[in-house]
C-alpha cells in the first residue's frame, strides 16, 4: 500500500514529501522503517522467483529493501531520473559508478578540482586496474576537449567543487562527451536538486553524497547514482547488490525524512552563505572569497543560469599571508578562535562548518596536487548552516580581527 500516486506536473518541494511513501496494512503516515536482514517467503516457488528476479519481490536486504526503495524512488523522482541506486557512502556511489562503467584500457577525464578523496580514487586506486585519469582545469572547456582520447569512456565534473565552488557548464561537456561516444557523470553534492538538475542539461549520471545536505544534519552517511533504468537497473544494481555496498535501511529512513525538508533549508542556508561571503569580502584580513553568488566571481553569470539563480551553501576564503607557513598559521587561528561553528570537514548541515581543506578533505593529496586544485595553506571553508547570520559572523571576525594586519 502506498500513498497517492504521484501527479503530472508536481512541484520538487511537493515530491520531496509525498513522493514513494511506503505504507502497510496498518496505514502509517510517516514512512515505515523495515529493520530487517531477509523477508520470509509465502511458498518456494515465489522464493524461486524473487530471487532469479529480485525486482519483483524483496529477499534479502543487500539485494533489496522497502524503504531503501522509497528513498531511490524519491530521490529520482527530485533529479528527474529514471531511477537511482542507493549505495553505502558518497565515495561508494563513486566507486560503483567506475566499476560497472570502466575496465582495463579506458581513459576517463576529470576535473582536477573535485573532493580529494575522489582525486585519490580515480587516480591511484583506478591505475591499479588499468583506468588511465587524466585531471584538467575545472573552467577549461578546451582543455576537456584537448584530453578526449579514442578510449575515453567517462568526463566526470564536481559542480560547484569542493573547496573553491567551481564551475562547469555541464550542457557544454554534455555535449563534447556524448560527440566523443563518452558518458558525463556530475558530482551533484554542493547543489542537490533543489539548485541544478545535471539530467536536464544533457548529463547521464548524477553522483551523491546523501550524508551531506540530503541527510541535512549530519546524522548518516548514504549515496546514489541517478541516471536512465538501462544503466542503473542494468548495470549498477546487480553489481550493487554482489558487492553488498548497499545502504543500510535505517540510513534511508534518516535520509528520506531529510529530504522532505531539503527545499526550505537549502534556500535559507544559500542566502546566508550570499550574506556571508559579501561581508567577508569587506573584512581587511580576508585576501580572496570564492562564491559563485557574487558578482566578483568568474562565473557568476553561469551558476545564476545553471544553479536556478542560487550560489550555494558553500564558499571560501583565503586569509592574507606572505607565506604558505604563515597562511597555514593564521588559518589556523581562525577557525580555532571560532566558538559557534563546528570544526569538521563534513557540509550540509544545519550547523555551520568550518575547515581547512589543505590538512582535511585534501590532505592525502601531494602538494603538487593541492596546488592544481587551487587548495593553498590560507583556505578556510564555511559550509553555511541555519544559525542567525549574525552570530555567524561574530564568531568568525574574532579570529579574523586579531590577525596581524600588514
Amino acid at each position: 500500500m502506498t500513498d497517492s500516486t504521484p501527479q503530472a506536473g508536481w512541484h520538487r518541494e511537493t515530491l520531496a514529501v509525498r513522493q514513494a511513501v511506503p505504507r502497510s496494512q496498518y496505514g502509517e503516515h510517516s514512512e515505515a522503517l523495515y529493520l530487517t536482514s531477509s523477508f520470509v517467503q509465502p511458498d518456494s516457488e515465489t522464493s524461486a522467483h524473487n530471487f532469479a528476479c529480485p525486482e519483483d519481490g524483496y529477499t534479502y536486504t543487500r539485494t533489496g529493501n522497502p524503504t531503501v526503495t522509497s528513498f531511490e524512488q524519491r530521490l529520482a523522482a527530485l533529479e528527474g531520473a529514471e531511477a537511482a541506486i542507493a549505495t553505502a557512502s558518497g565515495m561508494s556511489a563513486i566507486l560503483l559508478m567506475a566499476l560497472g562503467l570502466l575496465k582495463s584500457g579506458d581513459h576517463v577525464i576529470c576535473s582536477q578540482s573535485m573532493f580529494g578523496s575522489t582525486i585519490k580514487l580515480m587516480g591511484a586506486e583506478m591505475s591499479r586496474f588499468g583506468v588511465e585519469t587524466t585531471f584538467v582545469p575545472q573552467t577549461d572547456a578546451a582543455a576537456w576537449q584537448a584530453a578526449i582520447r579514442p578510449n575515453t569512456r567517462l568526463l566526470f565534473a564536481e559542480t560547484p567543487t569542493n573547496p573553491l565552488c567551481d564551475l562547469c557548464d555541464i550542457a557544454a561537456l554534455a555535449d563534447m562527451a556524448h560527440a566523443a561516444g563518452a558518458l558525463l557523470a556530475v558530482d551533484n553534492c554542493f547543489a542537490t536538486p533543489i539548485l541544478q538538475r545535471p539530467l536536464e542539461l544533457g548529463a547521464d549520471l548524477v553522483i551523491h553524497s546523501g550524508t551531506k545536505f540530503l541527510d541535512g544534519q549530519g546524522r548518516v552517511m548514504a549515496g546514489a547514482i541517478c541516471g536512465s533504468d538501462k544503466l542503473v537497473n542494468g548495470t549498477f544494481a546487480p553489481l550493487v547488490r554482489a558487492a553488498g555496498m548497499v545502504l543500510s535501511p535505517f540510513n534511508a529512513w534518516v535520509v528520506l525524512k531529510g529530504i522532505e525538508t531539503l527545499h526550505l533549508r537549502v534556500r535559507a542556508q544559500c542566502e546566508h552563505a550570499l550574506q556571508l561571503a559579501r561581508w567577508l569580502e569587506q573584512q581587511p584580513q580576508v585576501e580572496h572569497v570564492y562564491y559563485p553568488g557574487l558578482q566578483s566571481h568568474p562565473q557568476h553569470v553561469l551558476a545564476m543560469r545553471q544553479q536556478n539563480g542560487l550560489g550555494g551553501c558553500v564558499l571560501s576564503f583565503t586569509v592574507r599571508a606572505d607565506t604558505p607557513e604563515q597562511g597555514r598559521q593564521r588559518a589556523f587561528h581562525v577557525i580555532d578562535s571560532t566558538r559557534l561553528c563546528s570544526i569538521t570537514a563534513n557540509l550540509g548541515d544545519v550547523k555551520t562548518t568550518i575547515t581547512h581543506p589543505a590538512s582535511t578533505s585534501h590532505g592525502r593529496l601531494s602538494e603538487e596536487q593541492r596546488q592544481s586544485a587551487g587548495v593553498v595553506q590560507g583556505l578556510i571553508r564555511i559550509a553555511c548552516g541555519l544559525e542567525h547570520l549574525e552570530d555567524i559572523q561574530a564568531d568568525l571576525a574574532r579570529g579574523l580581527q586579531s590577525l596581524p594586519q600588514d
